[in-house]
């Protein structure tokens, strides 16, 4: 199996560089990975680089906390479509869920899947700042909203997706949406298991370890 047609490398850090874009854009063509996440700033060079090749260019909207305003967020996906973008990936609101306010969150999700019609939206959840009940709550949400993806988490919380989590999220969605991760580092056996659980994409921001050495975090809820 090649496990890089599943990858989707990330490059978000503020001090990111043109001359890392470029480099993330070579590495994803020579090395088959689905798609590269690049900040919108850096879609224009993203697509002059990769226009008419099968790497998917994502960029994300409402990062990294997702309490930014419906407006705002709408406004940002619509303009990377516009500079080249195959894919969005919005951050929930996760004050909103917290609160209880579900038609709120649901408009929120509801708008920018509207604005970008037929690309693909990935809704990160943020599953380490929620409850076993709360990830349940986030994904019925997601699904009510026609998100195509539901992603687990940012990557830039201290903790990484869980097998647990991944289960809980496939058994609330079946095979009613796509299930992406995120993860600093990860091995190739971890990478396998995504896989089995029905993991779809898997967001990497530094590659897939061969060694079986664990990176997962198995902590439950």
């Amino acid at each position: 199996m090649d496990i890089n047609s599943f990858l989707d490398f990330s490059l978000l850090h503020a001090s990111t560089t043109e001359r890392d874009v470029i480099n993330l854009c070579n590495d994803a063509l020579n090395n088959n990975y689905k798609s590269i996440c690049v900040n919108s700033c850096y879609v224009p060079l993203a697509k002059q680089l990769l226009n008419a090749t099968p790497v998917k260019i994502c960029t994300t909207v409402g990062f990294p906390l997702g309490a930014v305003s419906t407006g705002a967020k709408v406004f940002e996906a619509k303009k990377a479509i516009k500079d080249g973008a195959d894919e969005i990936e919005m951050v929930i609101n996760i004050g909103l869920l917290k609160s209880n306010n579900y038609m709120a969150l649901l408009k929120d999700i509801i708008d920018v899947k509207l604005a970008i019609g037929e690309t693909p939206l990935k809704v990160i959840i943020e599953i380490n700042e929620l409850s076993k009940n709360e990830v349940i709550k986030a994904c019925e949400i997601c699904l009510d909203a026609k998100a195509d993806y539901i992603k687990t988490t940012t990557g830039l919380t201290n903790k990484g997706t869980t097998f647990t989590a991944l289960k809980i999220i496939k058994k609330t969605i079946r095979d009613n949406a796509k299930i992406a991760t995120s993860d600093d580092v990860l091995d190739t056996e971890t990478a396998l298991k995504y896989i089995e659980l029905g993991v779809d994409r898997i967001g990497v921001t530094s590659g897939i370890k061969s060694s079986k050495t664990k990176f997962i975090n198995e902590e439950v809820f």
